[in-house]
């Protein structure tokens, strides 16, 4: 480790696999949320659904207080990049709503993200699914690279260069707000990129877990933060998509740390195969 960089953790299996009970536990939150999500509902009722599955599964939120944050999950629409409070607002047919979320347990955090289109196929905008469904198949590509590159930086190279080979108008790929390690903290050592950079980062190791989250917008890459302190949008409101997951490289090779099959479904296309935690 160079002098002045932030220390790096590195985790044990059973500590992963701890981290997998968080992930879990946030992954069928998450698809609560999700299916709650519907026209006429609002995000402070989102908010809710969220923080009673948790309560149920007996975890805790790594959101709510987090440096005086309100809710258990961040509620983005539309022109929202990130950080959106949920509140009062109403979902209406066509939002593009993106949902992070987090959960603790034992110490451990877990850390994820969606997008969805309020009212389903029949509702949204062509130019939104395209966005959404880029975001989120460069997540995967990303993730990828974790099973067969050699430094952090890989991820950021393949998240861009699949998005940079996408047909069409080109997406907008985000550069202040990137992925990060996680562990006994949300946000920990070392910046995970979403874009091609000359810094390849530190090695990809066993015990290393990232959370992969690339954030891409229809629009120009200019964002402002809101008079709330909190919520990042579009200075051309354009809309933006979120995506993340939290993932572990461990002896026999990664696992998904935030999906029931640990990635197995999107990653066996991309010829990765994830391994179970021993």
């Amino acid at each position: 480790m160079a002098f002045g960089q932030p220390r790096i953790e590195y985790k044990t299996t059973a500590q992963m696999r701890t981290m997998h009970q968080a992930g879990l536990i946030l992954d069928d939150a998450l698809g609560q949320v999700l299916a709650a999500a519907s026209p006429g509902v609002t995000t402070g009722e989102l908010d809710a659904v969220f923080a009673a599955a948790l309560k149920a599964a007996g975890a805790t939120s790594n959101f709510l207080g987090y440096h005086g944050y309100p809710g258990t999950i961040c509620t983005s629409m539309n022109e929202e990049v990130v950080h959106g409070i949920p509140g009062s607002r109403v979902l209406a047919a066509g939002d593009v709503l993106s949902v992070d979320g987090g959960a603790v347990v034992d110490g451990w955090h877990s850390d994820s993200a969606r997008t969805t289109i309020v009212g389903g196929p029949g509702a949204e905008d062509p130019a939104d699914r395209r966005l959404s469904d880029i975001t989120e198949e460069s997540m995967w590509r990303g993730i990828a690279a974790m099973a067969t590159g050699k430094f952090v930086g890989d991820i950021g190279c393949a998240i861009d260069d699949y998005v940079s080979a996408q047909p069409g108008k080109r997406l907008g790929i985000l550069e202040d707000y990137v992925g990060h390690g996680i562990g006994t903290e949300m946000h920990m050592a070392p910046d995970v990129l979403n874009y091609r950079s000359k810094h390849r980062g530190p090695k990809l190791r066993p015990g290393l877990c990232l959370a992969i989250e690339p954030m891409l917008v229809r629009g120009g890459l200019e964002t402002a933060t809101l008079a709330d302190d909190w919520t990042v949008v579009t200075t051309d409101r354009a809309r933006a998509a979120h995506w993340e997951h939290s993932v572990a490289v461990h002896d026999g090779g990664i696992w998904v740390l935030t999906a029931a099959d640990g990635g197995a479904a999107r990653l066996a296309p991309l010829g990765v195969t994830p391994v179970p935690l021993g």
